[in-house]
């Protein structure tokens, strides 16, 4: 594998530098006097999804909390998981987000790792106490899923996972009664690494479907 050099870092943030501080109107001349995203989105840590590459976005456009396998803990103000509940409140309190996208996506470590039963033989582990959160859907997926093939089960937990961050966002009542007066909405996606695609949780249907097919593949109509 080919280790990038530093200073492939330092001319990307000379291109950077090109496209949103030059012209006539360079965008962090707006962004200055604060930001106005109208997302929130919680993606994992994984450096092949990055959602504003995914998406195609620009600074300013998206308010990201990023960790890993895109987990949401439920409200608990006793807890000890407060980055991620801090970075959410802030977002739909002080930003008035008007949506939150929970991305998740194909052959998630955080998800493989629970799923083959993680274990650390440090005394501090956080992946594992971390991983916590979703440990009622891995065993339902175990339990439900048995027959299927490992990497059945693996992609179903990734998919649960997204399902399961969503329920909890919906534990915090800033989010719960905004939901409720129709001010803010949730959604599930879900990136499928081996083709290219986008698919969405569809409430109606119960099951995760293409919003973005893969190449090549005729797009449906929503």
């Amino acid at each position: 594998m080919k280790v990038r050099n530093i200073h492939q870092f330092i001319e990307g943030f000379q291109r950077f530098q090109s496209k949103y501080f030059a012209g006539e109107d360079p965008l962090y001349e707006q962004l200055n006097n604060g930001q106005n995203p109208t997302t929130l989105l919680i993606g994992c840590c994984d450096s092949r999804v990055d959602p504003a590459l995914l998406l195609d976005c620009d600074p300013g456009d998206i308010f990201v909390v990023r960790n890993v396998a895109n987990l949401v803990p439920p409200c608990n103000e006793l807890g000890h998981q407060q980055g991620v509940s801090a970075a959410v409140q802030f977002a739909v309190e002080a930003l008035n987000v008007q949506r939150i996208i929970v991305m998740g996506h194909e052959k998630c470590g955080g998800i493989r790792a629970l799923m083959e039963g993680y274990t650390s033989a440090r005394k501090i582990d956080f992946i594992g106490h971390w991983m916590k959160i979703v440990e009622p859907v891995k065993r339902q997926i175990k339990t439900q899923l048995a027959h299927c093939s490992v990497a059945e089960q693996n992609r179903a937990c990734e998919m649960g996972a997204i399902l399961m961050s969503l329920n909890n966002l919906r534990s915090f009542p800033w989010i719960a009664e905004r939901e409720a007066r129709g001010e803010i909405a949730l959604h599930g996606w879900y990136f499928d690494m081996s083709h290219g695609a986008l698919l969405a949780y569809s409430d109606r249907s119960d099951s995760f479907l293409p919003m973005v097919c893969p190449l090549g593949v005729p797009q449906q109509a929503a």
